[in-house]
């Protein structure tokens, strides 16, 4: 018998399981610069949450919000929501034991070539 479902309110959001994360779809996510500088500032938040507004991008509110799903729906991010906060973590236990050494890489390289071009983020 499986266990039952857990319960689900209209404001959860799918997120894939751990086993369900896939190399080609984090590599994807990370790829682009907006998705890397939110996993950036996530990752030097030392495991907090972050709220969606806490990041001041230079793109449209929508254009965030598809940041932040791609990201989440990778499996990259989790996004839960605290009161009327959509609070931001990244996934970074799953990564390591899914890719051990592939977060920490991509985040050292990110930050040698924002040093290397001059740019803080």
């Amino acid at each position: 018998m499986r266990p039952a479902a857990p319960v689900t309110s209209s404001r959860d959001l799918p997120h894939p399981a751990r086993e369900e994360i896939r190399l080609e779809g984090v590599l994807h996510a990370l790829s682009d610069p907006m998705r890397l500088r939110i996993v950036r500032e996530l990752a030097a938040g030392a495991g907090d949450e972050l709220s969606c507004s806490h990041f001041d991008l230079p793109v449209t509110k929508s254009t965030t919000t598809h940041h932040f799903r791609v990201l989440r729906e990778s499996g990259v991010i989790r996004q839960v929501y605290r009161g009327t906060a959509k609070m931001n973590g990244l996934r970074q236990e799953d990564l390591d034991v899914l890719f051990p050494g592939l977060l920490a890489s991509l985040l050292a390289a990110a930050g040698r070539q924002a040093t290397r071009l001059g740019a803080a983020g």
